[in-house]
């Protein structure tokens, strides 16, 4: 049998969602090990005076099997 855990963490770009996404998986896979998946959670962007995006930020919902 096994066991998960989901946790919650926030990560950002100035380049894109994707890249978003990844850098906060590949953050949190320094100290968690067993990353199954992950759910974008929520998407906000940063945007300068003009409307234009600045920076694209994702919150993520992470599981990873405990062992």
């Amino acid at each position: 049998m096994s066991v998960a855990k989901v946790i919650e963490l926030t990560s950002s770009s100035s380049k894109s969602i994707e890249d978003a996404v990844q850098s906060g998986l590949h953050k949190c896979a320094e100290s968690v090990k067993n990353i199954k998946g992950a759910w974008v959670n929520d998407i906000k962007v940063v945007t300068d005076p003009n409307g234009q995006v600045t920076e694209w930020r994702v919150n993520l919902r992470i599981t990873f099997v405990v062992k």
